[in-house]
Parts: structure tokens; sequence; C-alpha cells
């Protein structure tokens, strides 16, 4: 035998006045009154949180990866790129394109150099294996075009000589770069403590001599 009970209830019916009171206390609260306070001393005090792109942009993150850049070395001005082809092979976007040759002091040479931001995902492994620091990754970041393909050829990526010999360039900190203390973090060599070692003998030895 079941022991649940069926109840059937019948809603009772309410007055004009009672659906008007019922409609108040559900619309008009106290919380709805505070939140027209807030929104109203936020009005007046004026304090605009909106940036005016593009008169003004957040600043990025050192590391931030954004649209790529040729370097040159800031005493000479010459190319950092040897074209070594490293960032070509490590590409995992098939982007990067490159023509290498010898110049006329037989010496290896850049003629070309492309990306395709078209197909770049910007994970920042081209710059890391580059052994010179030659190619890194900016802070411009628009790089919105009209076609699918937009690609970037070295001349619009190489830094102007003009900028690096009039000192407005300065040594690259970005994504790809070698950290401050890098120098503490090399390890010596077994001749490098055998020369420590012979030093040290010498010293001592002088110091018998002396004595």
């Amino acid at each position: 035998m079941s022991k649940y009970i069926k109840i059937i209830g019948q809603t009772p019916s309410l007055s004009n006045v009672q659906k008007f009171v019922k409609f108040w206390n559900r619309a008009f609260k106290g919380e709805l009154f505070v939140g027209l306070w807030l929104v109203f001393k936020e009005f007046c005090q004026a304090q605009i949180h909106t940036v005016q792109y593009p008169l003004e942009k957040l600043p990025l993150s050192p590391r931030y990866r954004a649209v790529h850049e040729l370097k040159r070395l800031l005493e000479s001005g010459n190319e950092r790129c040897i074209g070594c082809g490293l960032c070509e092979k490590i590409c995992v976007a098939n982007c990067i394109r490159m023509e290498t040759g010898y110049g006329e002091d037989k010496r290896k040479k850049v003629f070309e150099y492309s990306i395709n931001f078209g197909r770049c995902i910007y994970c920042g492994l081209c710059a890391e294996v580059c052994p010179e620091l030659a190619i890194v990754h900016s802070k411009r970041y628009e790089n919105a075009s009209e076609q699918r393909a937009s690609f970037a050829l070295k001349k619009d990526m190489l830094t102007p000589i003009d900028k690096v010999l009039g000192g407005q360039d300065s040594e690259f900190s970005g994504a790809g770069s070698v950290n401050t203390d890098a120098d503490k973090r090399i390890k010596a060599t077994p001749l490098k403590y055998l020369e420590e070692v012979e030093s040290k003998n010498e010293v001592k030895a002088k110091e018998e001599v002396n004595a």
C-alpha cells in the first residue's frame, strides 16, 4: 500500500491591491537603490577608465611576443643575422623563408628574409634558437591586413641604421634575449678549474720564495 498522500493545492486569488504590493516588493528592493547610488557616485567622480586607442596604448609585458624585428649590432650597425637558418628549421608553422649567399668579400650574407604573418603562431621558438639575437619579437602588435596572408620582408623588419648609429636603439631585453645573470649560470670547464689550480700554485710558490 502506498504511503504517499497526494495533496491538490489551489492558489488563492489575489486582489488588484495585493498584486501591486507583490510586484512592488519584487521589483523595488533595497539592492536596486544601492546599485543606483553606486552608479550615480561613479558618474559624479568622472573617472575615465577607457583607453583611447590608438592615441593611448596599454603597456606590454617585456616578454610579450609580438611582430618580429631584425636587430643590428649596436657598435657597428651591421646585421646580426649570420644566415645559419636555425629559425627557418625550427619554425613549426613553416612561415619563415630566407635566401643566403656569399658576397664580394666571400662572407655569407642574408639577401632576403621573409615571414608569413598569416601562418605565424608567435610561439617564439625562432627568437629563442637564434644564436646572435638577430630575430626578436618587438612591441608592435598591430598586424592587421586586408589580405589573408601578410608577408613581412627583410627591409620591413630590419632596424634602421640611423636609429642604431643615432643611439636611439638599445640592447633587446624581450622574449629570446639573454638573461642578465647568464654569466653566473655558465659552468666552468675542466680546463678552467686546471687554470685556477695552476694560478693558485704559482701564487703559493711566490709566497714561499718571498718568505
